[in-house]
């Protein structure tokens, strides 16, 4: 199964990052307004193993279009930097979707939107987030660790400042109840 290895980190604003970025050729990708749902069992057993079911769909800003994704993303493992299972597959009717998952007895317990601004440097994405509630982050995905380590020093990011928990443990770590909860701008 293919794994998902990345590196986040809070900072104060984007603008540096986004001039090293343009100072080194990255290929801007464009930005878009993501609402994320992330769906779960009655009894919350996905979220509990530290799993994650996820119906997103983008807005596009400007940019290349986007389709809507479904993924799955297995527990987080050991590593110096945030690594998973993801499996993620695009679909033509997020709608569609949400009701095949509630036919399952799958229904949304979080949702949340994100600012992304989207660049490819080398082998890496490089996003730019923004979450509501939460502030500003610079996330960089890549094949390993070396190239993300690369990546970010070329940014002047600092991986000893790299966050394992995921924006929805962000977001719930003061949430009360079983939700559903919703973070929008």
């Amino acid at each position: 199964m293919p794994d998902e290895i990345e590196s986040k980190v809070r900072v104060a604003d984007h603008e540096v990052v986004r001039a090293r970025l343009k100072s080194a050729g990255a290929e801007y990708v464009g930005r878009v307004l993501e609402t994320n749902r992330i769906f779960d069992d009655k009894a919350g057993s996905l979220l509990a193993s530290g799993c994650g079911l996820r119906v997103r769909e983008c807005h596009v800003l400007d940019g290349i279009e986007r389709p809507a994704t479904l993924t799955y993303k297995g527990p987080v493992r050991d590593g110096v930097f945030k690594r998973r299972t993801e499996i993620e597959v695009a679909i033509d009717d997020a709608g569609a979707m949400t009701e095949i998952l509630a036919g399952l007895d799958f229904s949304p317990r979080i949702v949340f939107e994100k600012r992304r601004e989207s660049w490819r440097l080398k082998a890496c994405e490089v996003d730019l987030d923004e979450v509501p509630g939460l502030g500003l982050f610079v996330e960089v995905e890549g094949p390993n660790e070396e190239a993300i380590q690369g990546t970010m020093s070329w940014l002047g990011l600092d991986s000893h400042d790299s966050i394992r928990s995921s924006y929805i443990a962000m977001l719930m770590k003061d949430a009360i109840g079983a939700g559903p909860f919703e973070f929008r701008f």
